[in-house]
């Protein structure tokens, strides 16, 4: 099942909004990160980073195949072999990764779905204890270039209000990620 309102702009337009090692950084992803599910890649614009900062493996899951496509032929063309790039409707059917298994999910741009619990659901079903959760969105801005509509388009307190009514704990406060994004940082107790 698609998102609402989702769509991705042509890649260079894309991942001219994001400097994504810094973002990951910004997010508490370092080297010791382990095992990571990017829940919906895109073209990979986080997976890569990822997989060039952790010798663990990379889930990369999106359900467009050409999304698919996009993140395997750059992975592979860098010679990264730790990112898995899987096509799958995860919204509907979950990720298919075991429970506590990973170290880090991201759920990156995609917490406007109908059911965004369902989505922090699984990312902290999928987590083992003291995992980690990135979340990035869109700034409540109407002037951003792109992003789903205001009137569906969450702020960092309420994926903050969902991600803890799920059982994730906040990591300090919302970061601005300029120029059109936040994100928080939420931990798995445990």
């Amino acid at each position: 099942m698609k998102i609402r309102d989702s769509g991705m702009p042509d890649p260079q337009m894309w991942e001219s909004f994001f400097d994504p090692s810094r973002i990951l950084r910004q997010l508490a992803f370092s080297s010791s990160t382990d095992d990571v599910a990017d829940l919906v890649c895109g073209y990979g614009t986080f997976s890569i980073p990822a997989a060039q900062l952790t010798s663990g493996c990379v889930h990369a899951f999106d359900i467009d195949p050409a999304m698919i496509e996009a993140t395997d032929t750059k992975a592979r063309s860098l010679g990264l072999s730790n990112v898995m790039a899987v096509e799958r409707d995860f919204v509907g059917n979950g990720t298919g990764l075991s429970a506590g298994s990973t170290g880090y999910a991201m759920l990156f741009n995609v917490l406007h779905a109908e059911d965004a619990a369902s989505l922090l659901r699984e990312a902290f079903r999928i987590l083992r204890a003291q995992g980690l959760l990135g979340i990035i969105h869109w700034v409540h801005d109407a002037a951003t270039p792109r992003g789903p509509d205001l009137s569906i388009r969450p702020r960092a307190e309420q994926c903050s209000t969902w991600a803890q009514q799920v059982g994730f704990v906040l990591e300090g406060s919302p970061i601005l990620l300029p120029p059109y994004h936040y994100g928080l940082v939420l931990r798995k107790p445990g």
